[in-house]
């Protein structure tokens, strides 16, 4: 209940907001067949009374924001309990109103979206990074349960966003690189092109301020010759569909500020240079009239080869249906021309949202239900992901994706982010073909695992249960579901390794007390460690990251007082024995060992060890540029030396630049052959007559390196040889 003396403001507030109240019922009205006025007002009134007392940085009421969200989600035609939930989406965070209240008061429907909504602001939290991905670990949590509650989240963004120059400036670029990063592409993802455009937009505004006022200068510069030249296109179109007598809505709109400043990004032109800025849009009511129109549009403007997509056959993965053209209109400017039905048009516009509007009509498997099972699945992977700088990684690889159409070898289309490998589309397959890819056909015939994919091929996945994933794999796959279940099971891996290695540290060194890990002293002793169990120990230790002295130092204080120099047992552990990987720490056990892909060592090469915690020692050569960075820290460079056997191989990778002629890559492989080395991948192009090729091979030792390359100089055409010194030179389309 109201106090007396919170009457007259209270008086205030509704005085001020009530058009706007009214606004939103009008709205509602005229298209929510369970509109309950009543219910609207109480939760109107209520939100007023839990806000009263606050301001926001413009100095309006507060609640002013919160009927506000309300407006943008009717504009979406949201169901009831999404609009009483964006009324009331602020009070369980920002006052002492709490979910139980809700519950009482609006019911469970309500409370779980505004619990969904809710900031993770109570929760203490190492860094800004992990409340970030924790707050949007729980929204996806919410959405999975209820995908209203990020069209709620979306038109609370979007008003925050229109409102961005009331905050101080030092908070506003978090809040647009969030927008821009996180939001719009969610929003993209969901099919809610309308917040999607405005979001991108005010993202702009505020993170680069100057192109975008310029931007919307040279747009309202150039309006009156838009619209004529939008008029010169359209108006043979507009005759042709009255001759075949075809009702449509045709509009032409210049694209968004964010699209045109990409643009420029990417081809690195002035506004003036950038021609495809337009996009008419023809509206009809039926499918067949669409490609219909397709063929009148075609007979009458040029089409460009190659910039013709189908999204009706094969939508978008955002459900986006709709039939997209570039032609040569009027005065040699191309412009990309869109054909779609009413019902595509809606669902391109409002996305999920559109699906409240229609639900009551809608029957079987709709992209409502596609686009809970894609939340669904995201949720599964990334609630794994413990790392908050992995999970935002992910979450970011999930939603700025275009795409490419592939096939299955029983015909099944399957979706994947452009630029994609057949590694990923063995994991969307399934896990297990994921893990044990070991080899893909692409149209039948056996290409590299880090080839890029394209619309259309048909992809065959050759699988072996002796296959594991590869470190290497993480640099090329594309989608986050692969890059989820690699680093697992690299994970589960070296989690496995460091377990046995801190295993063997531990009793070797509990063997001179004549004690075992299952000694009931050592047992004792854990907590006051710290550790929960003896597993964790092991891994502790096996890390580098315990001392085992510590143990004697606990159970034996005098006797063990003699050994005071930290990590003095695991650095005798790691100087033991002999790798089988061919290198010797004056013998080191292979499980802490890996070799640096910024050198790529090879025998014959003076090399240096690193021991990183964690991680154990990487090989590099003496003159890596990496390694002279490190020489510094001399505690953890260590002597090694070479120490392989006759069998043992190692990747090396090549660039080579030559003379553009038939048959050179015939020829280079066939010396590379006679040489009995073994070709991982081969990429090569031409540019301006000459082709400019990588390699990836596995050789013994330098001296077989340095013959190789002798013998492929020596080749007719060739120019240059090179050991490629760092491997993010290489191109990935390999």
């Amino acid at each position: 209940m109201l106090k007396k003396n919170d009457k007259t403001l209270l008086q205030k507030l509704h005085k001020r907001y009530d058009p706007e109240f009214a606004r939103l019922v009008t709205m509602m009205s005229g298209y929510c067949r369970e509109m309950d006025e009543g219910q609207l007002e109480k939760a109107y009134n209520f939100g007023l009374e839990a806000h009263k007392n606050q301001q926001r940085y413009s100095g309006e009421p507060y609640f002013g924001h919160c009927l506000s969200v309300a407006i943008i989600l009717a504009e979406l035609k949201m169901d009831r309990a999404t609009i009483i939930a964006a009324l009331l989406h602020d009070t369980v965070e920002d006052t002492d109103v709490t979910l139980e209240d809700i519950k009482e008061e609006f019911g469970d429907q309500v409370s779980l979206l505004v619990d969904g909504v809710t900031k993770m602001s109570s929760i203490k939290f190492q860094n800004k990074e992990a409340r970030q991905a924790e707050t949007f670990r729980k929204m996806l949590l919410s959405m999975a349960k209820d995908i209203r509650v990020i069209i709620i989240k979306f038109a609370d963004r979007l008003h925050n966003m229109r409102t961005l120059h009331h905050v101080p400036d030092n908070k506003r670029p978090r809040i647009a690189i969030e927008t821009r990063d996180i939001y719009a592409p969610l929003a993209h993802r969901l099919g809610i092109a309308r917040i999607k455009s405005e979001l991108e937009d005010l993202a702009l505004k505020h993170l680069e301020n100057e192109v975008y006022r310029n931007l919307v200068q040279e747009i309202k510069i150039s309006k009156t010759e838009r619209e004529a030249y939008i008029r010169e296109v359209t108006e043979p179109i507009e005759k042709e569909l009255i001759a075949h007598n075809i009702p449509a809505d045709i509009s032409g709109r210049p694209k968004s500020f964010f699209s045109i400043y990409n643009k420029m990004q990417k081809r690195k032109r002035p506004f003036e240079e950038i021609y495809d800025l337009l996009a008419i849009r023809i509206i009809v009511s039926k499918i067949e009239e669409c490609y219909y129109i397709l063929g009148l549009v075609h007979s009458l403007y040029m089409p460009v080869y190659d910039r013709f997509k189908d999204y009706i056959a094969m939508p978008k993965i955002n459900g986006y249906q709709s039939l997209h053209t570039t032609v040569v209109g009027p005065k040699g400017r191309m412009i990309e021309i869109q054909i779609r039905t009413t019902a595509m048009h809606e669902m391109a516009e409002d996305g999920i949202a559109a699906h409240w509007k229609y639900k009551e009509d809608l029957h079987g498997k709709t992209q409502f239900e596609d686009h809970l099972n894609w939340v669904k699945d995201l949720l599964e992977r990334q609630m794994q992901e413990r790392d908050p700088g992995d999970f935002m990684e992910n979450l970011k690889i999930d939603l700025f994706q275009d795409e490419v159409f592939v096939f299955s070898p029983n015909g099944d289309l399957i979706k994947l982010p452009r630029n994609s490998t057949p590694i990923d589309f063995a994991y969307a397959i399934h896990t297990n073909v994921g893990n044990q890819c070991i080899a893909a056909k692409v149209n039948g015939k056996i290409v590299a695992l880090r080839t890029t994919l394209k619309s259309g091929q048909q992809i065959e996945i050759i699988t072996s249960q002796n296959q594991k994933p590869s470190q290497d794999w993480l640099s090329v796959v594309k989608t986050s579901k692969a890059r989820h279940w690699i680093k697992k099971v690299l994970r589960d891996e070296q989690k496995a390794q460091t377990l046995q290695i801190g295993n063997e540290i531990l009793v070797k060194y509990l063997k001179k007390y004549k004690l075992t890990p299952d000694s009931p002293k050592v047992i004792e002793c854990l907590s006051s460690f710290g550790f929960q169990d003896m597993n964790s120990l092991r891994v502790s230790i096996g890390r580098g990251e315990f001392v085992v002295e510590k143990i004697g130092q606990k159970l034996f204080p005098v006797i063990d007082e003699k050994d005071k120099k930290p990590d003095n047992f695991f650095i005798k552990y790691l100087k033991r024995a002999r790798s089988d990987t061919g290198i010797r720490v004056h013998g080191i056990d292979n499980m802490l060992l890996h070799f640096a892909k910024c050198c790529q060592p090879v025998p014959g090469d003076r090399i240096i060890g690193y021991l990183t915690k964690g991680k154990g020692i990487t090989i590099h050569r003496t003159d890596c540029k990496n390694m002279i960075k490190l020489y510094d820290d001399k505690e953890r460079v260590i002597d090694v030396e070479w120490d392989i056997d006759d069998q043992q191989t190692f990747q090396v990778h090549l660039s080579i630049l030559g003379e553009e002629r038939k048959n050179l890559l015939q020829d280079i492989t066939q010396c590379i052959s006679k040489q009995e080395i073994n070709i991982i991948s081969v990429y090569f192009s031409v540019e301006d007559m000459y082709a400019k090729g990588q390699l990836d091979i596995e050789v013994k030792d330098l001296r077989h390196l340095t013959k190789t390359m002798a013998s492929i100089r020596k080749l007719p055409g060739i120019f240059t040889v090179e050991r490629v010194e760092d491997i993010s030179k290489l191109n990935t389309s390999t």
